[in-house]
C-alpha cells in the first residue's frame, strides 16, 4: 500500500495541503481527525473534554492505526505523533511527511486552541507543546519539508517531488 501521510503542529496546513495534493496525486483524501469525529459522534474538543488529553490520545491512536488504505493522503492530527503503534503502522503503509512551521507561524494560525481541539496538559502551552512534538516529528518523518514562506501550492510541489524519489527508492 503507498499513501502519504501528513504530521505536524496543529495550523501547518495538512488538511489544506492535503486537498490540493490527493488532486495533484490522483489519490484519495483522509482527514484523521474528521475520522476521530466521526467514529465517537462530538467534536475533537468535546472528547477531549469528556475524556482528558490522554484519554483522546488512546482514541487517536486506536483510530490511526486502523485506518487501511491505499492511494491516499492522510492528514493526521497534530498528536498522532503520541501513538507509537499508530505511527508504526502508517511508516508500513506510506511515507510520513513533517510539515515543519516556526512556532511564530504556527501562534498567528491558530485560533482558539480549545475550539481547535489541540491536546494541551495542564499549565501547559503552545511553545512548550511546540518543543515537546518537534523531536516526535523529526523521528518519524521520511520527508521534512520546510513550509516557512511557501505558498499551498509551493508546498505541494516539493512533497509531488519528493514523493517520487521515496516512492522510486522505496519499490
Amino acid at each position: 500500500m503507498q499513501n502519504v501521510i501528513l504530521i505536524g503542529m496543529p495550523g501547518a496546513g495538512k488538511s489544506t495541503v492535503g486537498v490540493v495534493l490527493a488532486k495533484k496525486l490522483g489519490y484519495a483524501f483522509m482527514d484523521a481527525d474528521l475520522v476521530i469525529q466521526g467514529r465517537e459522534g462530538k467534536l475533537l474538543h468535546e472528547i477531549i473534554a469528556e475524556r482528558g488529553v490522554e484519554g483522546f490520545w488512546r482514541v487517536e491512536e486506536e483510530v490511526n492505526e486502523s485506518i487501511r488504505t491505499d492511494r491516499t493522503v492522510i492528514a493526521t492530527g497534530g498528536s498522532a505523533v503520541y501513538g507509537e503503534r499508530a505511527m508504526t503502522h502508517y511508516k508500513q503503509i506510506g511515507t510520513i511527511v513533517y510539515l515543519s512551521l516556526p512556532l511564530k507561524d504556527i501562534r498567528e494560525r491558530l485560533g482558539d486552541l480549545d475550539e481547535r481541539g489541540v491536546t494541551l496538559r495542564e499549565g501547559q502551552d503552545l511553545a512548550a507543546l511546540y518543543e515537546e512534538r518537534l523531536p516526535l516529528y523529526e523521528k518519524y518523518a521520511d520527508v521534512t519539508v520546510a513550509c516557512e514562506g511557501l505558498s499551498i501550492r509551493e508546498i505541494v510541489e516539493k512533497i509531488a517531488g519528493d514523493y517520487s524519489a521515496v516512492t522510486y527508492y522505496n519499490s
